[in-house]
């Protein structure tokens, strides 16, 4: 997986108290592997975590989940006797507020699952090395899914209720919906609103005479890939055929073809990695490739994509940053753009250069992101003309690209 948009230096290695204070973050680890599962586990130790548990099924998980209250559940996919895509939803069922990552290696199969287990209710992935020695030897590995811990946990410690369980995890409990199927899935909550105070933000002036939007402009990382597709079916597809939709979202390489595949059933529009050179036109998506830089040029005809191999921008490699400042010089103030959930700042130097050209920026507030670092920055930086929910983002930027009021 590509490097987080912000990588935070990794705590002075101490060793967990036996009595863990009440924001201490919990977490429990499941995993066939019991390489990865030992690797894990002293990692989590070193950087001050309390370590609840080692689980090689999902059945030995919601054991060990009904026992001790994780804060962050890192979950395989792939497991024996109980998977993980199995055990996702029942765990959800039992403590709601439950921070779940997905661990995966590069497939397609892994990445569809993976982002299906995001639909019901998984805050995030990460990609694991394809081999033994591999997790062994990932500094990149180590480094990200101690992020995730550390930015999934802290709201969740904090705001841990004294009391916990009221669903027996046993191997009798009812099955959830399988992944894929279309029953209803409990849906972890990002974090409760006690642990998310309000930041302190400026609104940008809105633009007046507004030029027509020429492009949709998007920006994610942590939690984008539903946000970006609840947004897209809200603004709907009749509004989204009238202009190309480029999005960078933070992920691997393999991960990013299939999130297009499903942006695609969603919206009901084409939509595909974009490739060298190809026409932007409108009705259609074009997802960056993981591993690769998206942006834009000018060209006979109307703006092509451009694909590079540079070196990572703020750490990401697609980074929003890359697409915004060429689509600033390409089209100008025919542009709308949003920013939405992420960790870091990746896109606040591009979307200063699009607020320059002229066009319109607007951020995902922070209630509704899974982590707002990303709109938050650039919120904070005074570039966002509106700050807003993920509901009403469609509703906005529907009236931008169609004209009409919203």
């Amino acid at each position: 997986m590509a490097l987080s948009p912000a990588v935070a230096p990794l705590r002075t290695p101490t060793t967990p108290s036996t009595t863990a204070s009440a924001t201490t973050i919990r977490v429990l680890v499941a995993d066939d592997s019991a390489v990865v599962r030992g690797l894990v586990a002293r990692w989590i130790g070193e950087a001050g975590f309390e370590l609840v548990g080692t689980a090689s099924n999902g059945r030995i998980a919601l054991e060990l989940m009904a026992k001790h209250d994780p804060d962050v559940v890192l979950l395989d996919i792939e497991m024996p006797e109980l998977d993980g895509t199995t055990a996702l939803p029942r765990m959800l069922a039992m403590s709601p507020s439950v921070q779940v990552v997905m661990m995966s290696t590069l497939t397609t199969r892994n990445a569809d699952i993976s982002l299906k287990c995001l639909a019901l209710g998984a805050v995030d992935y990460i990609a694991k090395p394809e081999s033994s020695r591999g997790v062994t030897t990932s500094d990149t590995f180590r480094v990200e899914l101690i992020e995730r811990v550390r930015v999934f946990g802290s709201a969740r410690a904090r705001s841990r209720r004294p009391a916990f369980g009221h669903v027996p995890a046993t191997p009798h409990a009812p099955a959830g919906p399988a992944v894929g199927h279309h029953a209803p899935a409990v849906v972890a909550h990002p974090a409760p609103a006690a642990a998310r105070p309000a930041t302190p933000f400026t609104l940008r002036p809105k633009v007046r005479n507004r030029t027509q939007p020429r492009a949709l402009l998007i920006g994610s990382s942590t939690g984008g890939p539903r946000a970006v597709g609840e947004m897209l079916e809200g603004i709907g597809s009749a509004a989204l055929r009238r202009l190309p939709v480029l999005i960078v979202q933070h992920m691997p390489p393999i991960f990013t073809a299939v999130f297009a595949e499903h942006l695609a059933t969603r919206t009901g529009l084409p939509a595909a990695e974009g490739k060298a050179d190809e026409r932007v036109e409108p009705g259609r998506i074009y997802v960056a490739p993981g591993g690769r830089h998206m942006g834009l040029a000018a060209a006979a005809g109307g703006p092509i994509i451009k694909l590079t191999d540079g070196p990572p921008v703020n750490f990401c490699r697609p980074a929003v940053d890359v697409l915004f400042k060429d689509a600033a010089v390409v089209f100008g103030a025919a542009t709308a753009t949003v920013i939405l959930t992420g960790m870091g700042s990746d896109g606040t130097n591009g979307a200063r250069a699009l607020t320059e050209a002229g066009g319109p920026v607007l951020a995902q507030d922070e209630a509704t992101s899974t982590v707002w670092g990303m709109p938050g920055s650039v919120a904070r930086a005074g570039l966002a003309e509106a700050v807003l929910p993920l509901p009403e983002l469609a509703t906005a930027l529907r009236a931008m690209i169609t004209g009409q009021p919203a």
